[in-house]
């Protein structure tokens, strides 16, 4: 679905990113994880064409990313960004109508069938009740599901998420993921995204990226890439990795800053 090749991002003249190259199979949760400034949210932003690359080449679905046009581009693939905004006055329904515009002509307006796939998107993420609210009036976690209602009007293969529980209390936050595993599950929805919390990563993803001052540090299934070794030398802090019986996914309890 998704295959990174040789990425090579600067700003100016540093080196963000260097030699990133990864693959993620139709149907995965992926989740980026890394120390602040190691380039999780710059790889998602130049996956998306929102930066530019120094080199290397992103391909979606076997297509260039580079060949297709922006609007193509957005029927294979949406993304999230940490905080997203618009007018005070749109309500639920009508931002997720804007999913519909990469499939339209800029003159054409949304039809019954567009229609029919806001409603199916708002009735996905359980904001059907919410349609007529403003976004402004939503509660943190109700206006993320509304953005993510809003990327599945879209149609998209591919779903890229930066940090989707930024600013979201606990609840909400569980909320958010139970909700990205409901959509991955149901629709084979390959999802993409940068996380924090390491736990919330091993829970809900099916591989997990680690990356560290712009390198791939490892990359593989929750089980094999926590490690007390991997998170002291990646974050600075002694944990302990624990496995209960009824999950397969590792828990990580920090203990205390390493010496």
């Amino acid at each position: 679905m998704l295959h990174v090749q040789s990425l090579n991002i600067n700003y100016g003249s540093k080196r963000i990113v260097n030699d990133f190259s990864l693959t993620i199979e139709e149907g995965e949760i992926v989740s980026i994880i890394g120390p602040n400034g190691s380039g999780k949210s710059t790889v998602l932003k130049a996956i998306s064409r929102l930066i530019p690359c120094e080199s290397g080449c992103v391909r979606i679905a076997g297509q260039l990313a580079d060949s297709m046009s922006m609007k193509q581009l957005s029927r294979v693939m949406c993304m999230l960004c940490q905080s997203n905004s618009c007018p005070s006055d749109v309500t639920v329904e009508e931002l997720v109508g804007y999913g519909r515009v990469p499939h339209k002509k800029w003159y054409e307006r949304l039809d019954a069938n567009d229609f029919e796939i806001v409603d199916w998107a708002l009735q996905q993420t359980g904001m059907d009740s919410y349609r007529k609210r403003y976004l402004a009036s939503l509660s943190g976690g109700e206006a993320q599901r509304a953005w993510i209602a809003m990327a599945l009007a879209q149609k998209p293969k591919l779903l890229l998420l930066d940090e989707p529980t930024t600013y979201l209390d606990i609840a909400h936050q569980l909320d958010v993921l139970e909700l990205v595993a409901k959509l991955n599950k149901e629709l084979q929805l390959t999802v993409v995204m940068v996380l924090h919390d390491l736990n919330h990563a091993s829970t809900y993803s099916d591989k997990i990226c680690v990356i560290k001052d712009g390198d791939i540090r490892v990359f593989g299934k929750p089980q094999d890439v926590f490690t007390m070794e991997l998170i002291r030398s990646v974050y600075g802090v002694d944990t302990e990795i624990q496995y209960t019986p009824d999950s397969k996914s590792p828990r990580i309890h920090v203990l205390k800053k390493a010496q």
